[in-house]
């Protein structure tokens, strides 16, 4: 019976330092928002309807599509959002907490293909609220967590940027149907500084 007892605090001691320890590492975290416009229903479809699609209205992504056998957006809907060519660097997500009826959605990172962030740990909230028949506010609330850790105060105005960035290429892809790239969004952010 001792020998029991002692095996179970020693599983214990091993277990649980590592279960605290994942308990409280630190996150970063920052949020954007933006008024779009157009019609809350008209950004939903672009971020939460069309969401393996990201690649049209994001100007880091080259590519993006349904994974794991996901064929459209909904509870538990996998994206994969490629941001070089050979498919080196990605991020793997997936929606969660998927409520039309309220413009909302979580979105969990699963798998970081070289990129410095932990995926357990890292996540966004969008949201899209409707302002008047013609415009909206897009919110997006990122939690994260990089890896090493001492890099996500550093980080923080980079991702902070791109999602500005991103904000503006969704309501440029919404207003004129023209996907933004890499090699466009410099025009297109020229064009939107001057609203």
């Amino acid at each position: 019976m001792r020998k029991i007892v002692v095996i179970g605090f020693a599983i214990a001691a091993m277990v649980l330092p590592k279960t605290v320890l994942a308990q409280t590492k630190k996150t970063q975290n920052f949020k954007v928002s933006k008024i779009i416009n157009a019609p809350a229903d008209k950004v939903w479809k672009v971020v939460g309807e069309d969401y393996g699609a990201i690649a049209h209205s994001h100007p880091k992504i080259v590519s993006s599509d349904y994974v794991s056998g996901t064929l459209k957006a909904g509870e538990g809907a996998e994206r994969v959002c490629n941001f070089n060519e050979k498919g080196t660097q990605f991020l793997k997500e997936k929606q969660v907490n998927y409520n039309p009826e309220a413009y909302t959605f979580k979105n969990q990172v699963y798998q970081a293909g070289k990129f410095p962030v932990d995926p357990e740990n890292t996540f966004a909230i969008y949201k899209v609220e409707a302002i008047d028949d013609s415009k909206s506010r897009f919110v997006f609330d990122m939690t994260y967590r990089t890896k090493p850790a001492f890099m996500g105060g550093m980080m923080k105005g980079n991702f902070k940027k791109l999602i500005n960035d991103y904000a503006i290429a969704i309501e440029h892809y919404i207003n004129t149907g023209e996907s933004v790239t890499k090699d466009n969004f410099k025009e297109i952010k020229k064009e939107y500084a001057k609203k």
